[in-house]
């Protein structure tokens, strides 16, 4: 689920000290996308969220909420009135979010 070799590539490249910051943007930022998504048309964007939550998703690892975000891009690119099931996306990113947080302390441990 969590791309720990990532994690660590983005924790080395911003630094230790910075990357707690750069966490908590990228959960902020995401959480707020994330809420809107159940009320988002698909005529109206949902490509280009989808595009970003899957550019951020990668940065920090989350691998299946990314490949679903691919997915409902894919998708969209090919039919725009396709069908993306937003409480997938949504369950993904909150048990990909639960479990990168639970890990997280343990996997850069000092």
């Amino acid at each position: 689920m969590i791309d720990w070799d990532r994690v660590a590539a983005l924790r080395e490249e911003v630094g230790a000290e910075d990357f707690d910051e750069v966490v908590e943007l990228f959960l902020q930022e995401v959480d707020e996308e994330i809420e809107t998504l159940a009320a988002q048309p698909v005529q109206d964007g949902l490509s280009e969220k989808l595009h970003f939550l899957k550019g951020s998703a990668l940065s920090l690892g989350f691998r299946a909420f990314s490949d679903l975000c691919q997915t409902g891009e894919a998708a969209l690119a090919q039919d725009p009135a396709a069908s993306v099931d937003v409480e997938e996306l949504q369950n993904s990113y909150q048990s990909s979010r639960s479990s990168f947080l639970n890990d997280l302390p343990t996997k850069f441990a000092c």
